[in-house]
């Protein structure tokens, strides 16, 4: 057995670690070095994040959200994909996301206040069919901040503010198997 990765007991349906204790992952370590490959990889060059335009990173913001959404519906069992894809959708439409920045909004920090704020006053030109126009505002600086955390190399805090607003409100019954 190789060191530190300690034995794995089947109770029920899932495989627990028994025994040898498992080093806990560094995610900001681990995060950091997923990202450096994934640029090395693809020979991407450096560009400062400030220099995005707020609906860039609400492009952004908006496949990474979705990203985390789904991990967390497959991941808390196997479902058919019409299920998995309704209740994402409930997570992700434009008054879920204003939703769930009201639920963190006085947790940010001036930086990221001020980017949720630039993605807020964008103007995209285009409108949500099923959202208000206050809500379709909200979710857009909600995705702003969502790709800036993550194009920033930020996942601990994107992930934090993402299980505080699941976990406060309306959310709680959709992600029951939240810790």
């Amino acid at each position: 057995m190789e060191e530190g990765l300690g034995k794995f007991v089947n109770e029920g349906e899932r495989e627990t670690c028994a025994e040898e204790p498992v080093e806990k992952w560094d995610m900001e370590k681990g995060l950091r070095e997923i990202a450096e490959t994934f640029e090395n990889l693809f020979a991407l060059p450096h560009v400062d994040i400030k220099t995005y335009s707020p609906l860039t990173l609400a492009y952004m913001g908006d496949g990474i959200y979705e990203l985390i959404i789904r991990t967390i519906l497959v991941k808390q069992g196997n479902a058919q994909a019409g299920r998995l894809h309704k209740r994402a959708s409930s997570l992700v439409k434009a008054s879920a996301q204003a939703a769930m920045l009201q639920a963190f909004k006085e947790d940010l920090t001036e930086e990221e206040l001020a980017v949720f704020k630039r993605g807020r006053n964008a103007h995209p030109g285009t409108m949500a069919k099923n959202a208000t126009v206050s809500d379709y505002k909200k979710a857009t600086g909600f995705e702003a901040l969502m790709g800036y955390l993550y194009l920033k190399g930020d996942w601990e805090r994107l992930f934090e503010l993402v299980r505080q607003g699941l976990t406060k409100g309306e959310f709680i019954c959709d992600m029951k198997h939240l810790p």
